[in-house]
Parts: structure tokens; sequence; C-alpha cells
């Protein structure tokens, strides 16, 4: 089963959720609004990529930079989960591997 995580508002996730829809694939969405992801799953979204799962040139990364580059993992964690809107959105998971941050066509077109 496929796993999408984001922001219903977010146009990248409307323009993913959209894809998906006409493309007849079967997905979860997880509303990072109704359902904080828990500290394993920041740390695999980690671990898949090498970096925190942040949208550096997003707004609310720009405002709290300087409290991202002095943390250490564990506070990197709690900004995280007290300010969603950092999130790189979507992030696709199927069968528990993330799959990517944001809309990557390659990766979503391979699902279809």
């Amino acid at each position: 089963m496929i796993k999408m995580y984001g922001i219903p508002n977010c146009d990248t996730v409307k323009k993913a959720k959209k894809f998906l829809e006409e493309n007849n694939v079967e997905f979860e969405f997880v509303d990072f609004k109704k359902v904080t992801p828990t500290e394993k799953e920041i740390l695999s979204w980690k671990k898949s990529f090498g970096d925190w799962p942040v949208n550096k040139r997003g707004t609310t990364f720009r405002k709290l930079k300087e409290d991202f580059e002095a943390a250490n993992d564990k506070e990197v964690i709690s900004l995280i989960s007290e300010n969603l809107s950092v999130v790189k959105r979507p992030i696709l998971e199927k069968s528990g591997k993330t799959l990517c941050f944001g809309f990557d066509k390659e990766v979503f077109g391979s699902l279809v």
C-alpha cells in the first residue's frame, strides 16, 4: 500500500494526489494537520535520504534556520514535529520504504 504524507491545501500535495487519482493508484493520505509523524517516522525519512525531510527554501524553514542549524538530532525532530509546514511535501512511502520527498515525476510515474 502506498502512503502519502502531507498537508491537504499544499499545491504540490494537490498535484500529487491528482496524479495518483487520475492514474487509478490506490493510496492512503496521512494529513499532517491531523496526525503528527512519530519520531521513528522522521528518523526513517532522514535515514532514507541522508538528510532531514525539510524544505529549505520554504518560509517556515527560513524563519527557523538558525534553530535548525544549532539543533541536535532530538531537537530537530521536535522542531519538525512542532512546525510540520517545514516538511518537504508530499512524502511518499510504499511497503514502509520512503520513495521520495516532493513530487518526483519519475517516482510517481513508476507507480502507474
